[in-house]
């Protein structure tokens, strides 16, 4: 199974996207949009800001483990 290692994360504020790269040996609870400063939280649920607003979740996820 090959990880993506890319996600576009979508900001729920403004909707403004980016490419941003997830890192693999952990999960990024906060994450500062460039474009209004709104800083994403996950949703209740959700191990880190690109299961909640990403286009592909965490790598730990997609390998179906725990984050």
């Amino acid at each position: 199974m090959t990880i993506e290692l890319k996600s576009i994360l979508t900001c729920s504020h403004c909707g403004h996207k980016k490419i941003e790269s997830m890192p693999t040996n952990a999960c990024q609870f906060f994450y500062k949009c460039e474009n209004c400063q709104n800083v994403l939280k996950p949703n209740k649920g959700d191990c880190c800001v690109f299961c909640t607003y990403g286009t592909i979740p965490c790598p730990p996820i997609q390998k179906n483990k725990k984050c």
